[in-house]
């Protein structure tokens, strides 16, 4: 990768890395201000609301986001035609979920749900608006434009949901929250992209873009539902309550990993579509993008693998203590998919949208076996099986890839044996602190150090060395202007 290019890549890392930081802040803080002012049947009517909105949203953005991103050329014409396809399809999205408010009002029972559907069916026509700014942004590499703009609609969200709230809006503050944040996101978008689409024309044609796209939107869809599994098995087998354990262990670790990791797609993708005709630059990328994910990521999920239970002590207090299992496997799970992440992101900038969806079929099948077949053995058998299925599917993945694009296997396999070392005498050294029977607290700061110290002693070989001052140059890169 070329200096100014690999300076880019890893600013733009930056930005977005802060950018995340601050939006998870902004999260908690609403959870903390608005769970005192608004009551949880207030949150029921709007995520009953936003499984249907988030179904709509993967078909709002028929993959167009990525197709506009990897594409070596794109012509303005073309550009302005996905914009007004995007544009169209929100269309369609909003009209379409305002005249199913009054089903989705007579299944769920809710008579205050016909409104609150009704008010949120413009977000698929805002976002639908925004989706080519957003992506033309990724694609000029603006990506401190775009971590202005999320920070600052999501601040301006949260502002307005919280007025809101304090005047006694009740679930009419989320919703306003949502609206605020549509709107934002595209006035930002727009101000920050300095570009206004004219009107669609024929003699730019889309047509691999929109096959691109709709590959992506059935490998979303096929995610989507894969993601599902679990919920539905234990939901249907074990009851509310072991379903509430399971979804707590999950939202400590898979949704925090999840907004760390995904965003990271918005950087990677419109480098590695630049670099994507030249080989020894794009496998180099690849390989050093697998350490940092791999490395920053691995660590503190190998640490949680041997802290788990005063974690969840701390964390979600001494009644959550069923928990720790499960925590424990959903952290050997992040470690294993972020391994693979990378792979994600080839088969998008290479445009291999068709074979993505293939790779997917084969991975929610094993997955949806391996649960099967955990179910058995209870609920803590489920999480095994959830950390278990991306063992199978990482190493396969790589092979895979292999076959139909190239692929730098040895330096991936290498990289990744070396990370799954460091995170396993991590991992040991924590837990065995664990196992001292320390107060809580107490045992998460000496597991720390103890993690720490294996980090340290790995160090005294020349290979983590090397890896130790290509994360430090990364560092650097995104810290020099």
């Amino acid at each position: 990768m070329s200096p100014s290019l690999a300076h880019t890549a890893a600013r733009g890392a930056f930005f977005t890395i802060l950018a995340q930081i601050a939006k998870i802040v902004l999260q908690l803080l609403g959870v903390v201000i608005l769970s005192r002012l608004l009551s949880p049947h207030d949150y029921g009517l709007l995520a009953i609301v936003l499984v249907v909105v988030g179904v709509g949203e993967i078909f709002r953005d028929f993959g167009l986001t990525s197709a506009s991103i990897q594409a070596p050329e794109l012509t303005t014409g073309q550009r302005d035609n996905l914009f007004w396809v995007n544009a169209g399809i929100g269309v369609l999205l909003t009209v379409a979920l305002y005249f199913l408010s009054w089903p989705i009002e007579s299944i769920t029972g809710e008579a205050e749900i016909l409104g609150v559907v009704q008010w949120l069916a413009p977000l698929f026509l805002l976002n639908g608006l925004a989706t080519q700014h957003r992506a033309n942004l990724s694609r000029e590499l603006k990506f401190r434009a775009l971590a202005i703009t999320e920070v600052t609609a999501t601040a301006l969200a949260l502002a307005a949901g919280i007025a809101a709230a304090l005047l006694g809006a009740e679930y009419w503050a989320l919703v306003l929250q949502q609206l605020v944040l549509g709107t934002a996101m595209l006035v930002g978008s727009v101000i920050a992209g300095r570009w206004l689409p004219r009107l669609p024309s024929r003699k730019h044609s889309i047509r691999s873009m929109l096959h691109f796209g709709w590959n992506i939107v059935a490998t979303n869809m096929l995610i989507y539902g894969g993601s599902q599994i679990d919920t539905v098995i234990i939901g249907l087998r074990f009851g509310t309550t072991s379903l509430g354990l399971y979804n707590r262990a999950f939202q400590l670790v898979m949704t925090p990993l999840g907004q760390v990791r995904a965003p990271m797609k918005g950087v990677a993708l419109p480098v590695l579509s630049r670099v994507q005709e030249d080989r020894p630059r794009f496998d180099t990328y690849i390989a050093s993008a697998q350490l940092a994910l791999g490395y920053a990521l691995g660590i503190p999920l190998a640490l949680l693998v041997g802290l788990a239970e005063p974690v969840v002590s701390v964390m979600l207090g001494s009644q959550w203590g069923d928990a720790a299992p499960i925590v424990r496997c959903f952290a050997i799970a992040g470690m294993l998919t972020t391994l693979s992440y990378v792979g994600y992101w080839v088969y998008l900038s290479r445009g291999l949208g068709k074979q993505l969806f293939r790779y997917t079929i084969v991975t929610t099948l094993i997955k949806a076996a391996c649960i099967a077949v955990g179910s058995m053995f209870g609920l803590v058998g489920v999480a095994v099986a959830f950390a278990i299925a991306p063992a199978i599917a990482w190493p396969l993945s790589i092979a895979w890839l292999a076959r139909i694009t190239p692929m730098p296997v040895r330096r991936l396999y290498a990289g990744a044996a070396r990370v799954l070392l460091l995170a396993g005498g991590v991992a040991l050294a924590a837990y065995g602190v664990n196992a001292t029977g320390l107060p809580s607290v107490a045992s998460i700061g000496v597991g720390i150090l103890a993690g720490g110290a294996v980090v340290g002693l790995l160090l005294v070989f020349p290979v983590f060395r090397h890896d130790l001052k290509s994360l430090v140059e990364f560092v650097k890169l995104m810290l020099t202007r």
